[in-house]
């Protein structure tokens, strides 16, 4: 039994997609029809970069999901993939959960572009520049990074209270926690009293997946009840439930908690695997969702589906 995984931010780099642009019609196509629903040369900046403008939010969001539908889509043409057939979950970190439920047809091609443009806009304008941060606690379990959130939330200070979340069970002794920059600092000192290997800030514009991100989460809210969204083919492991969500309406919401909410990979990697997966592909690009895959269930196959050799060794597999 197989599942189709989508990456998160962090796996963009220049260069993404254009092998598969140059292979094949059907990748262009929809670099084209995603360049047409943001009304921008996305599609130019993938190929050739700059590395730092297509880091921005606003643009790493829908040309991962451009890359990853590409992918799919010549699965479909040229390895003759039926994805209600041959797969059995899809699931997606963090904004991978778009190209998840537009690779299900959940969304059009062209909503999934222009929600993860506004979703990235939103994310960035919720907190300002600098006054949020993530860092990443390795070699604690997510109980023992709950704990170091918690002591950090007190400015010593003031006594204030500042956000500090656990904003994603990425795998086994990898957690990241979100919020306050003052408070994810004193979260990475007081990691390093608890044990954690190495505890250290993350480079990114804005504490994803924490409570900060409500102003975010309501736009999504907003923009998502304008959205035409039909049930996904073939379910959905959502990531603030680790479980299997099947309607639209439902789904509309799990993505609205997704914002300010803990991605729980870890847990949806399990999941797919008590359900019966024994294969896990990861479509799009980079491989960091494969790796963390070994990582929470060593014995689950484990291939990421990139570049057109690999689409040719996958379709030897149906």
């Amino acid at each position: 039994m197989r599942a189709f995984t989508f990456p998160g931010q962090g796996s963009q780099a220049p260069g993404m997609g254009r092998d598969l642009a140059t292979a094949f019609a059907t990748a262009r196509l929809v670099f084209e029809e995603v360049d047409d629903a943001l009304g921008q040369k996305l599609s130019k900046l993938m190929f050739e970069g700059p590395a730092e403008e297509l880091t921005l939010t606003a643009n790493a969001q829908p040309a991962l999901m451009a890359v990853s539908i590409a992918v799919l889509r010549v699965l479909e043409s040229e390895a003759k993939l039926d994805l209600g057939k041959h797969v059995a979950f899809v699931a997606g970190h963090s904004l991978g959960e778009y190209s998840a439920l537009a690779a299900a047809g959940t969304f059009g091609l062209g909503d999934a572009a222009r929600l993860l443009r506004l979703r990235g806009n939103a994310m960035q304008k919720a907190v300002p520049v600098g006054e949020g941060a993530m860092a990443a606690l390795l070699g604690l379990d997510l109980a023992a990074a709950q704990e170091v959130a918690k002591a950090a939330r007190t400015n010593p200070e003031s006594g204030a209270d500042e956000v500090c979340d656990c904003a994603n069970d990425n795998a086994p002794g990898q957690v990241v926690v979100s919020g306050a920059k003052a408070a994810v600092e004193r979260a990475v000192e007081v990691a390093k009293t608890k044990g954690a290997k190495r505890a250290m800030l993350l480079p990114v514009s804005a504490p994803f997946h924490c409570a900060l991100m409500q102003p975010a989460a309501d736009a999504m809210d907003e923009a998502l009840a304008k959205v035409r969204m039909a049930p996904p083919r073939i379910p959905l492991v959502a990531n603030v439930t680790a479980a299997a969500a099947h309607d639209a309406a439902t789904i509309s919401k799990l993505l609205v908690q997704q914002v300010t909410g803990m991605v729980r990979w870890r847990e949806c990697v399990s999941y797919m695997k008590q359900q019966g997966v024994t294969q896990l592909y990861e479509l799009g690009a980079g491989k960091v969702l494969t790796g963390l895959a070994k990582r929470i269930e060593p014995d689950l196959a484990a291939t990421a589906i990139g570049a057109p050799a690999d689409i040719e060794a996958f379709a030897k597999t149906l």
